[in-house]
């Protein structure tokens, strides 16, 4: 056996292509239908994303509608400073955290272990009932969830406490318990959307080469086995993604939901940075506190984004950029 000698040798040179304008024209002509597709979302995402953000200058003046932004007085950091030096701030600061922690840990996962599920069913038409019945929920708006969860954890109308009640039992104020209230709102987000987070992995799955599953079978693999083996390190990139986007969002919390299930026995857990701004901003007329609370909630997002990719490199996967 002839072994190469490595040592000393250079690595090869790839020569760089240089790509001319006629070039990139030919290539946009020949998919103008395909960009013709894009250009909706494209002005979607210019009108409705990029051109706002010149308004964020309003979090640097105190602004006033009836002067606009050209004539509103400029404050500088002073909305920063006091958003920071506000007595509740650590507190808004713990929710929004900690409520995002509870559905990064359990709620996260969730959509990864039931598309698996899925995808191990064999009859079509069962499969696609489960999907149906899973993807109801998204399209119900938090008015009818929230409707929904007073009917059966109420204390009064409850059906679950009238069911306590029944049994003898002494019935559980799960709305206005502090200690319940986090894990209630993880508990309506898995019912509300698990089911619609499994679409992005079952499309992951769809695209495993159906011929590893069939060597992996010939070779003795279990089920359990072929799912570890070969469908985890197949969507494994779509898991690290999505859990960098995640991270993405630490700084925000459902404020429909939250609206609508605070009450003043839980605000000391449900008080966030969200209801904070509809109370400033819109509640009171204070814009420009309204715009610095989602400038900072814009640059938390960020540096988490940041923070996440360089990690998930660094463990030798890939990441968004």
């Amino acid at each position: 056996m002839i072994k190469a000698n490595t040592v000393g040798m250079k690595p090869l040179r790839t020569q760089s292509v240089r790509i001319t304008w006629r070039d990139r024209w030919k290539l946009y002509k020949n998919f103008r239908y395909i960009y013709l597709l894009t250009l909706p979302g494209f002005f979607y995402f210019l009108l409705f994303k990029i051109v706002p953000m010149w308004g964020l200058v309003i979090s640097f003046q105190n602004y006033s509608p009836a002067l606009g932004i050209l004539h509103s007085k400029w404050v500088g950091l002073e909305n920063f400073i006091d958003l920071f030096t506000y007595e509740y701030f650590y507190i808004m600061l713990r929710n929004t955290l900690l409520i995002n922690l509870y559905s990064l840990v359990f709620f996260f996962p969730l959509p990864i272990v039931i598309s698996l599920m899925l995808n191990e069913l064999k009859h079509e038409w069962f499969k696609k009932i489960n999907q149906s019945i899973l993807y109801l929920p998204h399209f119900m708006s938090w008015v009818v969830v929230a409707s929904l969860t007073f009917f059966l954890l109420s204390q009064d109308i409850g059906v679950i406490n009238k069911l306590f009640i029944s049994l003898g039992k002494v019935p559980v104020s799960f709305l206005t318990n502090p200690n319940l209230f986090w894990g209630l709102l993880t508990a309506q987000n898995v019912w509300k959307d698990v089911g619609w987070g499994t679409i992005i992995f079952l499309a992951a799955i769809a695209g495993v080469d159906p011929q590893l599953y069939e060597a992996a079978e010939m070779d003795g693999a279990g089920r359990i086995r072929r799912i570890w083996h070969i469908t985890l390190p197949a969507i494994r990139p779509t898991i690290v993604i999505l859990l960098i986007l995640r991270l993405g969002h630490m700084a925000d919390v459902g404020f429909e939901q939250l609206l609508l299930m605070m009450n003043p026995l839980v605000k000391n857990v449900a008080d966030v940075f969200d209801t904070y701004a509809f109370a400033q901003g819109v509640q009171r007329g204070q814009i420009s506190v309204g715009v610095t609370v989602g400038m900072f909630k814009g640059v938390v997002g960020l540096v988490l984004v940041i923070a996440a990719n360089k990690i998930v490199k660094k463990l030798g996967h890939e990441g968004i950029y």
